[in-house]
């Protein structure tokens, strides 16, 4: 095992599977099976996951929603997920513990840095929701954030394709993967592996990025055994 504690980002967009939107059970069911693995073989995971699949702050702005309401709105989003993935670790025996950016009475406790890090050594997948719990930051941000905050040794971008490519690989059959990246050439490259604030705040406390598939089974413990199946950021 290669990593002691992650940061788990996982795309609301990617709870949808084939559905157009909302959770598709069995990606929800396979998703877990991956965290309970990790766990399994001693690594402490905190999740993120946003809520794209739900409800998205800026596709409602650029409806004419106010953005401020918007990003709450998306913020409630990633909560239900969250409460979704939490349910199907239960299920699945794995001890988590749901915690928020804001208060929400009975459904989370809320989010202290020195909370999230003792569940973590006790072993206990935690999940963060709502964010930042402010308007205008996206999951991404809050992402760092917290893997800072837990002291996470690395961010893992769960998306569905491989990693990091020159252009979008899901309409250019042609495009190139690159499996190792400096921050700089990521910016240079103007390569959109997240959105400025996170990666900046990556860049700026060392954090390292790695982007990979996680809708291929087995892949989250290919990565923490050291196995070079998506791209690094560094």
């Amino acid at each position: 095992m290669i990593f002691k504690r992650i940061l788990l980002k996982l795309s609301g967009e990617s709870l949808m599977g084939d559905l157009e939107y909302g959770i598709a059970p069995q990606r929800l069911s396979d998703y877990a099976a991956e965290i309970r693995d990790a766990r399994d073989m001693g690594t402490e995971i905190c999740v993120v996951i946003g809520g794209g699949n739900i409800f998205r702050g800026v596709q409602g702005a650029a409806r004419g929603m106010d953005r401020v309401q918007g990003d709450y709105m998306g913020m409630l989003a990633t909560t239900i997920n969250s409460l979704a993935l939490q349910a199907e670790l239960n299920k699945q025996g794995v001890p988590t513990v749901l915690l928020s950016s804001f208060e929400m009475g009975p459904v989370s406790e809320l989010m202290s840095s020195k909370k999230a890090i003792q569940y973590l050594s006790e072993k206990k997948v935690v999940i963060v929701s709502g964010g930042t719990g402010n308007p205008y930051f996206t999951t991404d941000t809050a992402s760092v954030l917290r893997a800072l905050e837990v002291k996470a040794q690395i961010f893992l971008k769960g998306t569905r394709v491989d990693g990091i490519y020159d252009a979008d690989p899901e309409k250019n059959p042609g495009a190139v993967k690159f499996d190792e990246l400096t921050f700089g050439e990521a910016i240079q490259k103007k390569l959109k592996v997240m959105d400025i604030t996170a990666f900046a705040m990556c860049e700026e406390n060392q954090l390292p990025v790695y982007v990979f598939d996680m809708n291929t089974r087995g892949n989250l413990l290919k990565v923490l055994n050291g196995e070079k199946i998506g791209t690094l950021v560094k």
